[in-house]
Formats: C-alpha cells, sequence, structure tokens
C-alpha cells in the first residue's frame, strides 16, 4: 500500500509542478517500478507496446484524421451557413447557430479542442461584430466546444470502450441524447442571456430558399455521421473499419465535391494528426500501465469498500462520483483520466445496478466538462488564444454555461432514458 501510495503521490505531485501528463504518468511508473523489486524497467516499455497495439484504438487516428481532412475540405463553413439560415434571424440568433455548428462539426470531428479552434475562428468575430460581448463569445464557443466530444463519433466513447470493453457503437448511439440535451441548455442559456442584452439575429429574413441552398452545399457533411453510424449499426463494417471510410470519404469530399482540399491542406492535416495521435497514443501506453500498477496494489478494491461502506445509496453514490470526476477533470486530461479510472469505478456503478453504458456517458459528460475549467481546461487555452481575452476574464464568463452543463450531467446521471434511451430503440438490453 505504502508503494501504491508513493506511485500517486509521485503523479499528483508532477502534476501540479505541471509536468506534461503522459511524462507525470510515466514518471510516476517509472519511481514505482525503482522502488519496487518485482519489476523491471522493460516492463514499462512491454506494456506501452501491447497497449497500444490495438485494432480498436485505430479508430483514434482514423477518426483524428477524417476530421482534421473534413475541416481543410471546407466542410466548418457550409455547417455554419446552413445552422445560420435555419436561426441565424432569431434574437440571440448568432449564438444559437454557434451551438448548432459546433454539434454539427462534432459529429465530424470528435475533438473538443478542434471544436472550439474551428467554429470559433469563424463565428467569435461575426458575433462580436454584430454587438455581442467578447467574454460572452468566448465563454460560449469553449463551453459549445464540449459538444465535439458528446455527439458521436468521439474519442473518450472510443478511449472508455477501449478500458472497459463496453460496446463502442452503442456508446455512440447513446451519446446523441447527452449531446443533444446538452446543446439545448446551452442554447437556453445563451438566449436569457442574449435577451437580457438585447442581443438581436443578423437582421436578415428567413427565407426557406436559403435553407434549401445551404442545406444541399452541407449535404456532403450532414452525412458523416449518417454513413458512420449506418454502417455500424447495419453490420457493414466495425467502429475502426467506419473511421477509416470516414477518411476515405472526407478525401472524396474534399478533392472532388468541394474541391477545397488542397496537397498542401493534405499534408498540413496528416502532419497534425500525427502529432495529436502521437500524444494521445503514449498516454494510453503509461497510462495503462499505470492502471496495471494501481491493480496490483490493489487500490480499485479497497476504493470500491471504501466506497461501498460509506452508504447504500445508488443516489448518493453516484453524486460522489460525479463530484470526484469533475475535480478529476479540472486537473486531469480526458483520455488518462478515462483510463485509469473507467476500469476502477464502473465495477462499483455496477454494482449499485447501473448499466455500463450509461456510467459510461456519465463520465465522459464528466470528464468533458473538465475541458472548460481550470486550472487545465483544454477548451479555454484555445478559447484565449483566438482572440485578446485573458484567462482569468473567460473563467468568470463561462460560470452559467458550466452551471447548464452540470444541470445536464445531473439529467444524464438520474434518468438513464437521457443516455439509453436511443440504445433501447435499436434494441439494446433486449
Amino acid at each position: 500500500m505504502n508503494a501504491g501510495l508513493l506511485l500517486i503521490g509521485v503523479f499528483f505531485l508532477l502534476l501540479i509542478l505541471h509536468v506534461p501528463i503522459a511524462w507525470s504518468i510515466g514518471m510516476a511508473v517509472v519511481v514505482y517500478m525503482v522502488t519496487s523489486s518485482s519489476f523491471s524497467l522493460t516492463y514499462l516499455a512491454q506494456t506501452m507496446c501491447t497497449a497500444c497495439d490495438s485494432f480498436t484504438l485505430m479508430a483514434i487516428p482514423l477518426f483524428i484524421l477524417a476530421g482534421a481532412l473534413m475541416e481543410g475540405g471546407g466542410l466548418s463553413q457550409r455547417l455554419i451557413d446552413f445552422a445560420d439560415s435555419m436561426v441565424g434571424h432569431k434574437r440571440g440568433g448568432l449564438a444559437i447557430v454557434t451551438v448548432l455548428a459546433c454539434m454539427f462539426f462534432g459529429a465530424i470531428s470528435g475533438s473538443a479542442a478542434a471544436t472550439v479552434a474551428t467554429i470559433g475562428v469563424i463565428m467569435v468575430p461575426s458575433m462580436i461584430k454584430q454587438g455581442y460581448s467578447k467574454g460572452f463569445s468566448y465563454a460560449l464557443i469553449a463551453a459549445a466546444g464540449v459538444l465535439g466530444v458528446l455527439i458521436p463519433p468521439s474519442i473518450p466513447f472510443v478511449t472508455y470502450g477501449v478500458a472497459t470493453n463496453a460496446s463502442i457503437a452503442t456508446m455512440f448511439l447513446g451519446g446523441f441524447g447527452p449531446g443533444i440535451l446538452c446543446g439545448l441548455l446551452l442554447i437556453a442559456v445563451s438566449q436569457f442571456i442574449c435577451r437580457k442584452n438585447g442581443w438581436e439575429g443578423n437582421g436578415r429574413q428567413f427565407s426557406w430558399k436559403r435553407v434549401w441552398t445551404t442545406f444541399r452545399s452541407a449535404i456532403g457533411a450532414l452525412l458523416v455521421p449518417v454513413i458512420i453510424l449506418g454502417g455500424i449499426y447495419g453490420s457493414i463494417f466495425t467502429p475502426t473499419e467506419a473511421a477509416a471510410v470516414a477518411v476515405v470519404y472526407a478525401l472524396i469530399v474534399g478533392f472532388f465535391i468541394y474541391r477545397e482540399l488542397t496537397l498542401k491542406k493534405l499534408l498540413a492535416s496528416l502532419s497534425s494528426s500525427a502529432v495529436t495521435t502521437s500524444t494521445i497514443m503514449v498516454i494510453v501506453g503509461t497510462a495503462t500501465a499505470l492502471a496495471r500498477m494501481l491493480t496490483l496494489e490493489k487500490i480499485p478494491m479497497e476504493l470500491a469498500e471504501w466506497i461501498g461502506g460509506l452508504t447504500d445509496s445508488r443516489f448518493l453514490v453516484l453524486l460522489a462520483m460525479n463530484i470526484f470526476l469533475l475535480i478529476v477533470g479540472c486537473v486531469m486530461d480526458g483520455t488518462p483520466a478515462i483510463l485509469i479510472l473507467a476500469p476502477i469505478l464502473q465495477p462499483i456503478a455496477a454494482d449499485y445496478g447501473v448499466d455500463i453504458i450509461h456510467f459510461g456517458l456519465m463520465m465522459c459528460l464528466n470528464i468533458s466538462i473538465g475541458f472548460c475549467t481550470p486550472p487545465v481546461g483544454l477548451n479555454l487555452f484555445v478559447a484565449t488564444s483566438l482572440g485578446n481575452i485573458s484567462f482569468v476574464e473567460l473563467c468568470k464568463r463561462i460560470v452559467p454555461f458550466l452551471i447548464a452543463l452540470v444541470v445536464g450531467l445531473l439529467l444524464v446521471t438520474y434518468v438513464p432514458a437521457v443516455s439509453l434511451g436511443i440504445p433501447w430503440i435499436f434494441g439494446y438490453g433486449s
């Protein structure tokens, strides 16, 4: 147990010292192995290699590449134009467009940071020009970026499936409920703020002709989730094969339909995807090693016994898990948090009758909220990099949206139908 405490202590000490997450995990494992006579350092290398040697994990770099190719191929602007044609004329219309655009782009990218960067570059200047405050505009895009990992396909969903052997296809289906719910809650909060400040729409008259025109232009992008999920549930291909299909589809749309994907953009997409993938895979390898060390120290079992001894109430156990995961999301990146904690917490939740898919979506939403909470909220840093706004100011402005997301989290936690409704329709659990 002392060795286990040393492992955890070194890990959190390095995090506090702002050491990159992959290095923090890896160095904590190395310290544990050096102080323990049971392992050689070669075990770390072996574990990292075997952890990454997974057919399922291939979906992550492929979805990352597909998102990058679709961004370079002009899909994001067409999605925004389509959303604007539907609701841009309403009071606070640009705020609604921003949220809808993040939901649409989330169905393409699977990444929160990519959603903030791509949609934010286009929408934030437009909102400020229309009269929206700078703080509100940047806070909204940072919060709405969370929808990028809730609307499938989603990289955290794949990670959770790998960590717990949950069905990734069912996770994709279940993600629509929490994603749409959180999107509607963000729209509701933004509408309240817009009405309070008198922020109007874009001044255009609603036109069914423009809706049809923008829809036709954006249909290439809107078909992405249809092709991916339709192929999976039509038993045509697996989630990993679906990711490969998404890459091929992105190339076809970008080069031959929209004709905006150039060789230069292709090389840039390949380069950025390689860097992102490398980072994630190092984290996957070291996090897997850390999880194994924690298991050997019987920390998961002791934690389960401790939680079970606190209360028999399912309500309180889930509340405690939510609080714990929200705190973790403030200080840890999503991928290692899921890989380390999912195998520990999911069996505990199962003991209280919580479905594995329901818990997975609850956990992923918790971790996603961490993207826009200090001190390591990635969405916050991406949003501040888009324009002249301080990190502190952004943290203040995002509070109403965080409250909305927490309300969504509580509904997802205690109303299983939000997560499982669509999977039930498709026969899950029958």
